[in-house]
């Protein structure tokens, strides 16, 4: 007996993409059958406008169309870091290894060879909808450790938007040193998150207007590793965890919370103490008032290969030259600005 739901199961969205008529309704008949929602498509742009309006669980989509093919909008598709995650089967007559090779690496997912089995069809839909609906809880996961992390930081009005420009700074650095558009998502996100162990100190300690005593500056130290515990068990934190417990290291071993040395020092800790340290210098804080930009620089420059990593350093340099901070402003205003 299946008992009282709390709501109702939402089915899930399969986008069909084919030039083809017939070959469009045959597979909604098949999927229909699955209790699958179907959307059409007749070729890449129309695709494009649907998947703008509402989001797939999974798409089917054939090589051969006019307008834009099915390689050409795969490819676009996981070149977007919103939709990358939405899975893509590509459908085709051929079975030549060339025509797979384009396939996989446009970023396609798996492949169906005409005329398709049902029964494969069955198969391969469930397992590429199973992981999706994985990839959405773990989404929503690290959509909340991203919301604490904003929420921790307005507590503070000195320091409120300090982790948005960190994040930005980091990506900035990493798109300097030519970095992939996945590590440069894990540079910004772990950059809002850094500060995550923050909730756990105490609001006079964190918002204290003069130096820190000793036993206050312990206390304040064990945020880094505070934010680890806290995002661990999250499977979707993993790949920020080296940013939130290590971006007080520093590279000649004097940091905090590991006295971590050099490379020893996780690439994306070693960007994002550069941009946490920058922002800092350059904004107000209960302590005292933000420092000019000169000084803020030859602070920068001076603690090249002792507390950040040299190398890192002269490209961040190069980017300041660059108007990196005026970049990150206007960056930072279009994420801020309400719509409308």
């Amino acid at each position: 007996m299946t008992g009282p739901a709390l709501q109702p199961s939402a089915k899930p969205v399969v986008l069909v993409v084919d030039d083809v008529q017939a070959n469009r309704e045959l597979l909604e008949g098949h999927l229909d059958q699955l209790g699958y929602e179907v959307r059409q498509a007749r070729d890449g742009v129309e695709a494009l406008d649907l998947v703008a309006a509402e989001e797939p669980d999974l798409v089917l989509l054939d090589i051969d169309m006019p307008r834009m093919d099915g390689i050409t909008l795969c490819r676009r598709l996981k070149a977007d870091p919103v939709r990358r995650l939405v899975p893509v089967v590509l459908i085709t007559a051929h079975q030549d290894r060339a025509t797979r090779l384009r396939g996989l690496e446009a970023g396609a997912d798996d492949f169906l060879t005409k005329p398709f089995d049902s029964a494969e069809l069955l198969v391969r839909t469930k397992s590429l909808l199973r992981d999706r609906e994985l990839n959405k809880h773990l989404d929503a996961a690290e959509g909340v450790i991203m919301a604490l992390a904003r929420v921790i930081e307005a507590r503070d009005a000195y320091t409120i938007h300090h982790a948005e420009r960190v994040g930005l700074y980091s990506r900035e650095i990493g798109l300097a040193l030519g970095l992939a558009e996945a590590d440069l998502d894990v540079l910004y996100k772990g950059g809002v998150m850094h500060d995550l162990g923050k909730v756990v100190i105490p609001a006079e300690i964190l918002l204290k207007s003069g130096p820190l005593s000793a036993t206050e500056r312990e206390i304040m130290e064990t945020h880094a590793p505070q934010g680890s515990r806290i995002a661990e068990p999250l499977r979707s934190a993993a790949k920020f965890l080296p940013v939130i417990r290590h971006h007080h290291e520093r590279v000649d071993g004097r940091g905090y919370p590991d006295h971590l040395a050099g490379n020893e020092i996780p690439l994306a800790a070693r960007i994002a103490a550069i941009g946490d340290s920058w922002d800092a210098m350059i904004s107000d804080r209960p302590y005292r008032t933000a420092l000019e930009r000169d000084e803020a620089l030859s602070r920068i420059r001076a603690g090249a290969g002792s507390q950040w990593d040299a190398e890192i350093i002269a490209i961040f340099v190069d980017l300041i030259d660059a108007d990196v901070v005026e970049r990150v402003a206007r960056e930072q205003y279009r994420i801020e600005a309400p719509a409308g």
